[in-house]
């Protein structure tokens, strides 16, 4: 627009500052009402119970039994640290920069609005800012993030948004709330993460000097670090400084002294202690089962678990180390590579069915494949207990006599001969012993005088939830099932005959302490007659003192065992259950 020359100058200016602040108006009206409608009109805001329940994420952890921290499910570099530790004059520094009359308005600033509104208005975008503290927390709480990050519209969201958070907190929850989800650079967010990634300290023992480079990031965390841009932070921390001494929090010797100071930055980032635990992962897949998908990301929880921390730290080990030995021992068989050979453990609490450990696999991974709850695999002669189990219900004793010779059987068309492992037979022995050596031609009889479907019926009842066929094959394992479903029917012989239900998570609660989810043990339910039960688990003593599952005992093990081995064809898959 060019100016008249017949119009004076002052008239000329008058006339564009009222076009200029007309259009603004408009503007302003237009993006007013899209806010409101669009935001806040259809129940876009937060409720004033959720402004004053809202808490900065630290991430979800998973706890063990005890209360010891295992890992974590989402990981955020934060620590929130309430106002009352954070020194005066960290909090004034902020201040002083980014928001010198935060004690003296009610979430936005009138008086900086005008400047910032012409000059967006002349500019035709955002071009300047005139945020609050309040404002800030609001951008970094509740602001929807689909808004475009610079945008009228957000801005006028914020600014609705700061209004509802200065009603529902006071100045100091509000401040605090800013000193913990401000982002200041290289993934961390908050005064207490920021002062020990730069300082190697808490930010409780930050010095003048130190906080003003702090409350120098926020304006652009990235141009302003220490670390990168020594010279440039040196001069942002300067002018937080002297802003400091214009607003009266410190004395113009002091900030002289401070501004003296050299920066010293520490060498090593900070990194958020992380326990990392194989168990976290399964725990992972029944939060999302219990609370829904996406729960993690839309709040933090506190999951407490059934798992005993030692218990499964000597678990991984002892998968770790044993299948890396494996490997190395067969690696002509297997190959170079050390993924080949995997194990998986789980540990269960017989009496309640908690889960003590778990191990899936030989690493940790999310979302990796956990063979411990997932893998269905043959048991082979793990399964033979069942058979025996049917045997002791249908009136037979471990001291019944048996044939251990040569068998041959009709399945699916076909004659199986099932032959004992390097082609030797006792001729006729007791069920114990057949038990204890493993007999093939031995427990395949066994099967077929009480019935291939009282032993498919005997292993549900005791806790196997796989698919089971009642055919000749079954008495050997010819099945697959997961380990923890064995391990959980297994547990039935040590209960006198009562089926456990496996549980891992103990209850879920949000970070107030509020439980969203609870599991109570469930109680045990009658499976097989006691007497069979004790009688079944002296068997499976000999079987881990004598018999094929005694090879344990060579890793250490000590005490009483009862349990018993299982290996596929081709020694594919190798399992000890006890």
């Amino acid at each position: 627009m060019r100016r008249d020359p017949a119009r004076p100058a002052r008239v000329w200016v008058r006339d564009r500052w009222r076009s200029l602040s007309a259009l603004g108006i408009a503007i302003l009206s237009v993006a007013v009402f899209d806010a409101w409608l669009g935001t806040c009109g259809f129940n876009g805001c937060p409720s004033a119970a959720q402004i004053r329940a809202f808490r900065p994420s630290e991430g979800s952890r998973v706890f063990d039994r005890s209360g010891k921290l295992l890992g974590r499910l989402t990981h955020v570099r934060r620590i929130n640290l309430p106002l009352s530790v954070v020194p005066q004059h960290v909090r004034q520094a902020f201040i002083a920069v980014e928001d010198r009359r935060f004690y003296r308005h009610s979430g936005i600033d009138w008086r900086a609005v005008p400047r910032a509104a012409l000059r967006n208005v002349s500019a035709m975008g955002v071009r300047e800012g005139f945020s609050t503290i309040t404002m800030q927390v609001a951008r970094n709480t509740f602001t929807p993030r689909l808004v475009r990050a610079r945008s009228m519209r957000k801005k006028l969201i914020e600014a609705r948004l700061a209004r509802l958070i200065e009603r529902n907190l006071t100045k100091d929850e509000i401040l605090a709330l800013y000193l913990n989800v401000i982002y200041l650079g290289n993934g961390v967010y908050g005064v207490e993460a920021a002062s020990r990634d730069l300082f190697g300290k808490s930010a409780r023992n930050l010095t003048l000097a130190q906080g003003a480079v702090l409350a120098a990031l926020p304006k652009g965390p990235s141009a302003y670090t220490p670390r990168g841009h020594a010279d440039r932070a040196r001069e942002r921390r300067n002018l937080v400084l002297s802003l400091m001494v214009r607003e009266g929090y410190v004395s113009q010797r002091e900030a002289q002294s401070a501004a003296a100071l050299p920066l010293r930055i520490a060498k090593n980032e900070w990194r958020p202690p992380v326990e990392t635990s194989s168990a976290v992962d399964p725990v992972r897949a029944v939060v999302d089962s219990v609370l829904g998908e996406g729960a993690l990301e839309r709040g933090d929880v506190k999951v407490f678990t059934t798992i005993d921390a030692p218990a499964q730290r000597a678990a991984e080990r002892a998968v770790w180390n044993q299948a890396a030995r494996i490997q190395r021992e067969y690696r002509n068989w297997y190959g170079a590579s050390t993924d080949q050979v995997q194990g998986a453990m789980v540990a269960l609490d017989p009496l309640t069915g908690d889960v003590r450990a778990i191990v899936g696999g030989r690493s940790i991974e999310r979302g990796g494949f956990n063979r411990a709850m997932s893998a269905r695999r043959q048991p082979g002669s793990a399964f033979k207990p069942f058979v025996y189990a049917a045997a002791l219900a249908a009136g037979f004793s471990p001291s019944s006599y048996v044939d251990d010779e040569p068998v041959e059987v009709q399945q699916d068309g076909r004659v199986w001969t099932p032959a004992n492992y390097g082609g030797e037979y006792l001729g006729e022995v007791t069920m114990r012993r057949a038990l204890m050596s493993s007999s093939n031609a031995a427990t395949v009889r066994v099967s077929r005088s009480v019935g291939e479907a009282r032993v498919a019926q005997v292993a549900r009842r005791a806790g196997i939830m796989s698919p089971l066929r009642a055919v000749p094959s079954i008495a050997l394992g010819a099945l697959e099932v997961t380990p923890l479903e064995l391990v959980t029917a297994y547990a039935t012989f040590a209960n006198g005959g009562e089926r456990v239900h496996p549980r891992l998570v103990r209850r879920i609660e949000d970070n107030d302490g509020v439980v969203l989810w609870s599991r109570e043990i469930v109680p045990r339910t009658p499976a097989m007659d006691s007497r069979d039960a004790y009688q079944l688990t002296s068997m499976l003593r000999g079987a881990g003192d004598y018999g094929t599952g005694r090879s344990v005992r060579s890793g250490g093990a000590r005490g009483a065992i009862a349990g018993k081995s299982g290996t596929t064809n081709n020694g594919a898959d190798v399992w000890f259950v006890g």
